[in-house]
C-alpha cells in the first residue's frame, strides 16, 4: 500500500489550539499541493478531479480536498460543471491582447506627467510605496502564486499616484482578467527577488524625477514578466497535454 502524502488526525469537539493548528496546517498543504500540480500541468484538461480520487491520492479525508477545490475554484485555477471540477486552461491569446492593454495603461501614467509639468506624483504616495518594497528586498517572501497580490498593488498604487483615478481603475480591471496566468511569473525565487528589485528601481527613478527612465524601466519589466508567464503558461499546457487519454 503506498504511503500517504499526510498523517491526518480527527481531532473530537473541543479539540486543543494545537489540534486546530494541525488540522489547519493539513488544509493549506493539500491545498498547495494541489495548486503546484495544477500550475504544473499535472492534470489533463478533461479531468473530472473528484474528492474521493484525490483523498486517496493524498491519503487524507475528503474535507480538506473538498475546501481545497474549493478555494482553488475562486482562485480561477478550476471550473466548476457538471457536479466536478476541472482544470481551467490559460488562453494565450487573451493574455498577450490584455498584456498590451496593461502595457498601454501603466506606461500612460508616467507619460502624462512626461508630458506636462502642471501633471506629478503624489510623493508621499511614492514613499510610502519605496519603503513597503525596500523593506521587502531586505526580508523577501518564498515563492508564491498569491505574491501576484502584492505585486498588482503596487502598480495600481504607483499608477494611482500619477493622479488619474481612471487609470488605476482600468488597471484593476485588466489586472483581475489577468491575474490566472499572472500567478505563474512567481513560482521561483530569482523571478520574486527580480520583481522587488525592479519595483524598488521604477519607484526611486519616479522620485527622482527621472521619468523616461521609469517609463523605459517599466516597459522592460512588463514585458520580462509576460515573457516569463508565456513561457510557463506554455509548459503547462504541454504537460496537461501528455495527460489526455490518462485515467
Amino acid at each position: 500500500m503506498d504511503t500517504p502524502l499526510y498523517t491526518e488526525s480527527s481531532p473530537p469537539p473541543g479539540q486543543s489550539r494545537r489540534g486546530r493548528s494541525r488540522s489547519s496546517s493539513l488544509r493549506e498543504q493539500v491545498y498547495v499541493d494541489l495548486r503546484e500540480r495544477l500550475m504544473m500541468g499535472g492534470f489533463g484538461a478533461q479531468d473530472r478531479l473528484g474528492e474521493e480520487r484525490l483523498a486517496a491520492e493524498l491519503g487524507v479525508s475528503r474535507t480538506p480536498v473538498r475546501e481545497a477545490l474549493i478555494r482553488l475554484a475562486s482562485d480561477g485555477l478550476l471550473v466548476r460543471q457538471d457536479s466536478g471540477y476541472y482544470p481551467v486552461l490559460p488562453d494565450l491569446t487573451e493574455l498577450r491582447d490584455l498584456y498590451e492593454l496593461r502595457v498601454t495603461i501603466e506606461l500612460r501614467g508616467l507619460a502624462r506627467a512626461m508630458e506636462s509639468d502642471a501633471v506629478t506624483h503624489d510623493p508621499s504616495v511614492l514613499e510610502a510605496l519605496r519603503d513597503a518594497w525596500r523593506a521587502m528586498a531586505a526580508d523577501p517572501p518564498p515563492p508564491d502564486p498569491q505574491f501576484v497580490l502584492l505585486d498588482e498593488d503596487f502598480h495600481v498604487t504607483l499608477s494611482r499616484a500619477a493622479g488619474n483615478p481612471a487609470l488605476a481603475a482600468a488597471l484593476e480591471t485588466v489586472n483581475a482578467r489577468i491575474r490566472l496566468v499572472r500567478m505563474y511569473d512567481f513560482l521561483t525565487e530569482d523571478r520574486i527577488a527580480s520583481t522587488i528589485s525592479e519595483h524598488v528601481e521604477i519607484v526611486e527613478l519616479t522620485m527622482a524625477g527621472r521619468l523616461a527612465e521609469a517609463h523605459t524601466a517599466l516597459h522592460r519589466h512588463v514585458g520580462d514578466s509576460m515573457e516569463v508567464v508565456e513561457q510557463r503558461v506554455v509548459r503547462a499546457l504541454t504537460a496537461m497535454a501528455r495527460h489526455r487519454g490518462r485515467p
